[in-house]
């Protein structure tokens, strides 16, 4: 597969962590830090779109076209790339046009992107070919990513977590926060049944992610190393309690490596909870993949559900 020309920072540090947990359940813990692969452009929405753009330009599209709500990783991550990469984009944003001015949005429209706000029923047409066909047709010379940006060119690029990681460190268990499947799907297939993974679902639909994780897998009963805890949603996407922020926080505080509540956080959460109730083998080297999205603590802390005192936003001036 051709490499995509990018200023971006692709590896990833690893960082090693001490608590007293972990040593009264015998535990080594590592935290892959994908967060740092770019300050902008962070975690597993850098890999994902990496392939997709390499396609894009080689189908010489002028313009890439995607999904997402108003405080959306994936949409804010695609603007900025394709800023750099001198690309054309269009959000079809889930909401009222009066979003444009938050957080994300505004750093979206910066950096050159269009949004196009439609209501809830038509956003539920994003998956059927007819609405996508009716899209291509509207933007000519246009290129679809899924919301999310899970698709099968999103594999290979979340994929090289895997070989990144077999050169770091022997490892037993990887854990990762899902949301729309594509980033346990290309870390499932790159492992080729290596490790045990651990998918902890953000969003309360039991079962449903499993069918997109396999459905992006295609050969899906090759790989029989992995599964999905539908346990630590927290009430659903998006949602947590004041209680379970904090424990998030105080956990980015011992360890310092910032976390957020929607995605990774949940992870956190869901590791903290199955070591406490000795689901790791004594003598196991566990790693979390800290997949980005710290932008969302943005928009988390314009509406006030988060104390910006608190919470680490990251500043997006710089770009």
């Amino acid at each position: 597969m051709p490499k995509l020309e990018s200023p971006l920072k692709i590896l990833s540090p690893i960082v090693n962590i001490d608590l007293p947990c972990l040593k009264k359940h015998k535990i080594t813990l590592i935290i892959k830090r994908d967060d740092c692969i770019h300050p902008i452009i962070s975690g597993n929405k850098w890999r994902k779109l990496k392939y997709n753009l390499v396609e894009a330009k080689a189908q010489n599209k002028s313009i890439i076209i995607s999904f997402g709500g108003a405080f959306s990783n994936h949409i804010h991550a695609l603007a900025y790339a394709g800023k750099v990469h001198g690309i054309k984009t269009l959000a079809i944003i889930r909401g009222e046009p009066e979003y444009q001015s938050n957080f994300t949005l505004t750093q979206a429209r910066k950096w050159g992107m269009t949004l196009k706000f439609v209501d809830r029923a038509t956003y539920k047409l994003r998956q059927q070919e007819s609405y996508q066909q009716q899209l291509l047709q509207q933007y000519p010379n246009s290129y679809l990513v899924p919301e999310g940006g899970s698709n099968q060119l999103a594999l290979p690029g979340v994929g090289e977590v895997i070989s990144e990681l077999n050169q770091q460190t022997n490892f037993d268990y990887l854990l990762t926060p899902v949301g729309s499947g594509g980033t346990l799907a290309g870390l499932v297939k790159a492992d080729a049944n290596q490790h045990h993974l651990l998918g902890i679902a953000v969003l309360k639909h039991q079962g449903y992610l499993n069918d997109e994780v396999n459905t992006l897998l295609q050969d899906n009963e090759l790989f029989t190393n992995w599964q999905i805890l539908d346990d630590f949603h927290c009430g659903g996407y998006g949602k947590f309690t004041a209680e379970q922020a904090e424990k998030i926080r105080a956990f980015s505080l011992q360890t310092n490596v910032p976390f957020e509540p929607v995605y990774s956080g949940k992870m956190v959460l869901a590791f903290l909870t199955l070591l406490e109730q000795g689901y790791f083998k004594p003598n196991s080297k566990v790693v979390l993949l800290h997949t980005g999205g710290l932008q969302g603590l943005g928009g988390l802390c314009e509406r006030g559900i988060l104390d910006k005192a608190q919470w680490p936003v990251p500043n997006f001036n710089l770009a």
